[in-house]
């Protein structure tokens, strides 16, 4: 089934005293185009979180980010009580020896001074962690995988009524197909006989028709037409990527509409094979957008 390159999935794991977020954003592109923000803690990481998501997503323009979210009591930075003792005895021993008044706020003070409130400490990312981690990317990627199936069900929608679309117009060419050889040979002969003192071998007038018939015939451009529709229809309902392999078909298609249409020489038929064309290129630019 066809999915898109269009997609959206986030996750949120709780550990500890944090909460892990993760989102992934995906657009169309030719190749994968992955960049990635990752919180510090998990930059020892990088390279796996690349190969995961890259397996896991194939083609796309990817924005991957982590990051944690912390309760406030976490993110606090503890208060040193011994160094906030020592500079009260400093400040007040400073003040009476030399008679300058004392704080009137003294934790404004305090507070204020070097290293009182100082986080020494370094985090380091423990295993039990990264499995959070990895059980947050395994749910953000799910679910963008689920919004590219969901929109890619809406493109496969599309394409099948382009393709009727297609497939109607095609047939909608045969009363014309057949109606024009009559009419090639009327003008042909008009033509002839608009010359003054002009004979002609009636032979010979037939077996040119059948030649200039036969370089117009179309039948076979309409069978390759037709096969390449039910290849397409056939291609969207396979597994795995399917958007380059789509789009290929498109290109066939387009050769065959083509040529269909410099061997029209009737307006109505060259009215149905424009109608055919716009319908194709509709199909040529969603395309684009499958995986």
């Amino acid at each position: 089934m066809i999915q898109s390159m269009t997609g959206y999935g986030k996750a949120v794991v709780a550990y500890n005293e944090k909460k892990i977020n993760v989102e992934i954003k995906s657009l169309n592109s030719k190749a994968l185009d992955l960049s990635t923000r990752i919180a510090p803690l998990y930059r020892e990481k990088e390279m796996e979180i690349r190969q995961y998501v890259a397996k896991q997503l194939d083609r796309g323009k990817v924005d991957f980010s982590i990051w944690i979210e912390k309760d406030a009591a976490a993110e606090a930075s503890p208060i040193n009580a011994d160094i906030v003792k020592k500079y009260f005895e400093q400040i007040k021993a400073i003040s009476e020896a030399t008679g300058i008044p004392e704080p009137e706020n003294w934790f404004e003070t305090l507070l204020r001074l070097p290293d009182v409130t100082t986080k020494t400490d370094v985090e380091e990312l423990s295993d039990e962690e990264w499995a959070a981690a990895t059980q947050a990317i395994d749910v953000a990627v799910e679910n963008l995988k689920a919004f590219r199936r969901q929109e890619g069900a809406a493109l496969q929608k599309k394409f099948e009524e382009k393709i009727d679309n297609i497939a109607n117009l095609l047939a909608s060419i045969e009363p014309y197909e057949k109606s024009r050889v009559p009419k090639i040979r009327e003008q042909i002969v008009k033509g002839l006989e608009a010359i003054p003192e002009v004979d002609y071998d009636k032979n010979r007038l037939e077996q040119e028709l059948i030649y200039y018939i036969e370089k117009l015939d179309i039948s076979e451009e309409k069978q390759r037409l037709a096969n390449h529709l039910k290849y397409f229809r056939d291609t969207m309902n396979e597994d795995g990527p399917l958007g380059k392999k789509l789009g290929f078909i498109a290109q066939e298609m387009g050769r065959e509409i083509n040529t269909t249409g410099s061997k029209s020489n009737q307006a109505e038929m060259q009215n149905i094979v424009v109608k055919m064309k716009d319908e194709l290129e509709q199909i040529k630019e969603q395309v684009l957008n499958a995986l």
